[in-house]
């Protein structure tokens, strides 16, 4: 069953899904694996609380680079609250596999970069829906 597993994410790593730039996207990150070299860029288009559009670029190991394709057919479409509770279980359970410590943070680079994305995406949001910031002491609004 293993073999047909790691078939599945080699697969996912040949020819990944939701690849190349997202045209019209309104949150991206960029992530990074100082450790072993993976980068991965997600793009989102966010309409109505849903996730209407998903792409991602980026190069790594085939964990890396599977995870991102296999988390970017789950998220499309789904509502923003339901991406961005996704877990650490959630995506190794995408994979199928076991994965070792060691290759863990490969594993996960696509959902953190995920959930800093929706992070930095949320914080215009809340920033205008407070009103503008207070000038500091001694300066002029």
């Amino acid at each position: 069953m293993d073999d047909l597993y790691r078939d599945y994410i080699l697969e996912h790593y040949r020819r990944p899904h939701n690849f190349g730039v997202l045209e019209h996207a309104n949150a991206s990150h960029e992530g990074a694996n100082p450790l072993c070299g993976d980068r991965i860029t997600l793009q989102l288009r966010l309409s109505d609380g849903k996730i209407a559009g998903v792409g991602f670029t980026g190069r790594g190991c085939a964990i890396s680079q599977a995870s991102a394709s296999l988390l970017t057919d789950e998220i499309k479409g789904k509502p923003v609250v339901d991406a961005a509770a996704m877990t650490s279980q959630d995506v190794l359970d995408l994979l199928g596999i076991e994965i070792s410590p060691a290759r863990l943070k490969c594993a996960l680079l696509s959902l953190d970069t995920l959930q800093q994305a929706l992070a930095e995406a949320a914080q215009p949001a809340a920033a205008s829906a407070a009103g503008p910031l207070p000038a500091a002491e001694g300066q002029t609004a």
